[in-house]
């Protein structure tokens, strides 16, 4: 691990503040409220490029200068931005050529954000001078505590089309192939005659009459991840030059943007942050604000992380401006801490009155300092403060989901089986039941060493259509060694190149699962098939209950003409094109099982088969606790920290023993948790395991 210096001595509590878009006086009066509101790190810089560089080559730092100082006055810590993620007008009216391109063959304009391609040597060279000069001059200013590089790599501006990015391709080919041989062994080319002798007869996959070859595209999302990878680190070097003991950073967006591969990006950042924005009109959406910081954490490798942006109330680029209810930003944002996050900071810090972003809500209001938002963020400060001992902790997991973004881009592609495959789908079906399981998930890659999925007694794999043959090897290893595994249809079918795998499906995951796939039968849409349990497999209690005369189970979407090798049936078909074949299975191997569920279960279904596995696993029945009440520990060396989050209106209690950190009460058994609320108890040292 590179010795970096902390960010802060507490938790970090501040949002992005842009200060050019207001007067010196409202500076003054905004360090005066952060100060109020127990701000200690603000995010600064990260669109002033044009500010800071007016002229090509002539810059002004004065305003940020004095700022800066205003700040250290404050006590506030700057998370200084390199402002690269908005071009200046200047710039793209010299270099034309810089805007990006789409599929289509249309140059982009500006008057927006990243409005830059990545592979363009003009933008990366201004980029690097810029970069530099703030790097030169702030490397020494006592405000300065982490650096932000651009704003959101690949979110807006995902790839570019253009004959620069081809070129940029073509060499990335090159060092991925080596000769062209292995790139048309690789992508298939003896399909449709696309065979090339020439490196230069290869394009970025434009439109075309019909589809495009798959490999061809999957490896241009790599390379487009790559080539916004290859400006971060550019980036960061420099910096690293000039402030070797400062953390670099640049904020993710770990589970809604599909265009980064953030495994590949994590081990290059000092620190991972990550921007979250809760999706208003969702039920359970603290479902998937949970699933976005367990996988940031797991980025982070089980380190602490920051949540560098989120909302304290409307977003305005969703569909419908919803703002949050009272005590919905709290368990929102305590809710990122319970999963690992050392520092809660906000889009932004004093509402705009200009801009696509003006009706975005803010730390600071429209209506100033007189309303509820402002109270809350005031309030939240002073939680903030009070969690000061869970800094550095760790979130205790209890089960492990795999979460690839290469699988994400082959299984979306053109020509899939059925329309109704969608990677996030999966993954936030089978989440989502283990979040009401009560059980705290990392998120891990697909070729994860089996020595480090050891300490996961069950690890789920809910869509994983591209598995490479030694990632397959090691869930082999996995469960071979008491490892259990709980798989989903539709994985294991490709490799790294989506080529199917030799043999029947599903592919490189057959010999673990004991079974394979003599074909697929997708449904209609619409059409559901009914299971019950099948013979022999009474013994599995979670599942007896779809026996005669039980509740019946349903699917929809998919299902799968299996052929047992090995493996048992759990549950069966009743009706539609596989009726009387097995739908779920169990497959002992070593010292541990493998389960399979051929189809997409209804929730009930869902429940009982995650139940038996985690049976299986051996670990603990769900605690009997009101639907919506949300449990996360975080441990240290000295503490144990158990994160009671009550989403309901109404009051609950859960078992435990300790310390609330809010209250100052002392629990023997029970632990208050009043309606809407979020309670912190730290339990003896002795308790942890």
């Amino acid at each position: 691990m590179r010795p970096i210096d902390p960010v802060t001595d507490t938790l970090a509590y501040g949002g992005d503040y842009n200060p050019e878009q207001w007067s010196e006086e409202v500076w003054r009066e905004d360090v005066k409220l952060m100060r109020e509101a127990g701000v200690n790190l603000v995010s600064l810089g990260i669109f002033s490029w044009v500010r800071l560089e007016p002229r090509e080559g002539e810059y002004d730092f004065g305003w940020l200068d004095l700022i800066m100082d205003l700040l250290h006055e404050g006590g506030i810590r700057v998370d200084l931005a390199t402002p690269t993620a908005a071009p200046p007008a200047w710039f793209s009216r010299a270099h034309p050529e810089s805007l990006p391109m789409t599929r289509e063959g249309y140059r982009q304009g500006t008057g927006s954000r990243q409005s830059f391609c990545p592979s363009s040597p003009a933008y990366r060279a201004a980029a690097a001078r810029i970069t530099e000069a703030i790097a030169r001059r702030y490397a020494d200013h006592p405000a300065l505590a982490m650096w932000h590089s651009h704003n959101e790599f690949g979110n807006h501006n995902a790839a570019c089309w253009c004959p620069e990015s081809a070129a940029d391709f073509r060499r990335w080919l090159r060092a991925r192939y080596g000769t062209l041989d292995a790139l048309n062994d690789a992508w298939g080319t003896a399909f449709w005659g696309q065979r090339y002798g020439d490196w230069e007869e290869i394009d970025v996959p434009r439109i075309t009459p019909t589809a495009v070859n798959p490999c061809q595209q999957l490896d241009f999302m790599r390379f487009s991840s790559d080539a916004h990878l290859a400006n971060y680190t550019a980036e960061r070097d420099i910096l690293r030059r000039y402030t070797p003991g400062v953390p670099v950073t640049t904020n993710f967006m770990a589970n809604t943007c599909k265009n980064i591969d953030y495994w590949r990006w994590a081990p290059e950042v000092d620190v991972v942050s990550n921007d979250h924005y809760l999706i208003a009109e969702r039920p359970d959406n603290q479902i998937e604000l949970a699933l976005a910081a367990d996988l940031t954490r797991s980025l982070a490798g089980g380190a602490p992380w920051i949540l560098m942006e989120h909302s304290t109330g409307a977003v305005n680029w969703q569909p419908r401006n919803i703002a949050k209810r009272p005590g919905e930003m709290h368990r929102n944002s305590l809710a990122h801490v319970a999963r690992g996050a050392d520092g809660v900071l906000f889009f932004q810090w004093r509402a705009a009155r200009a801009g696509a972003e003006k009706f975005h809500s803010a730390m600071l209001p429209h209506g100033g300092t007189d309303t509820r938002t402002w109270r809350e963020v005031v309030a939240l400060g002073d939680r903030v403060r009070t969690l000061t001992e869970v800094r550095g902790s760790r979130v205790v997991a209890d089960a492990a989901v795999v979460w690839d973004w290469n699988s994400w881009w082959a299984l979306e592609l053109d020509w899939r089986p059925s329309v109704e495959l969608r990677y996030i789908e999966r993954i936030e079906a089978y989440y989502e039941q283990l979040w009401r399981d009560h059980r705290t998930v990392d998120f891990v890659r697909p070729d994860t060493d089996p020595a480090d999925l050891a300490r996961y007694p069950m690890v789920v794999v809910p869509s994983l259509y591209l598995l490479r043959e030694d990632a397959a090897a090691g869930l082999r290893a996995y469960v071979e060694g008491g490892g259990h595994l709980v798989v989903s249809y539709f994985s294991g079918i490709v490799d790294e190149h989506d080529a199917v795998h030799s043999g029947r499906y599903p592919g490189a995951l057959r010999e673990v699962l004991g079974l394979s796939v003599e074909q697929w039968a997708p449904l209609r849409e619409g059409e559901r098939v009914g299971l019950a349990l099948a013979d022999g497999a009474d013994g599995v209690p979670s599942l007896a209950r779809f026996g005669d005369g039980g509740p019946a189970a349903s699917a929809d979407v998919w299902t799968e003409e299996l052929r047992l090798e090995g493996a048992e049936a759990v549950l069966r078909y009743t009706s539609g094109p596989a009726a009387g074949l097995p739908a779920v299975t169990r497959h002992r191997l070593g010292a541990g099982t493998a389960w399979y569920v051929s189809t997409r279960l209804d929730g009930a279904g869902l429940a009982a088969v995650l139940a038996a596995a985690g049976a299986d696993a051996g670990l603990p029945a769900a605690p009997e606790l009101p639907a919506g009440v949300e449990l996360v520990r975080r441990r240290s060396e000295d503490a144990e920290y158990l994160f009671a989050i009550n989403h309901t209106a109404e009051d609950a209690t859960v078992p435990g023993s300790g310390t609330e950190l809010f209250t100052g009460a002392e629990c023997a058994g029970v632990l208050p948790v009043p309606a809407g609320e979020v309670r912190v108890l730290r339990t003896a040292p002795s308790s942890a395991e």
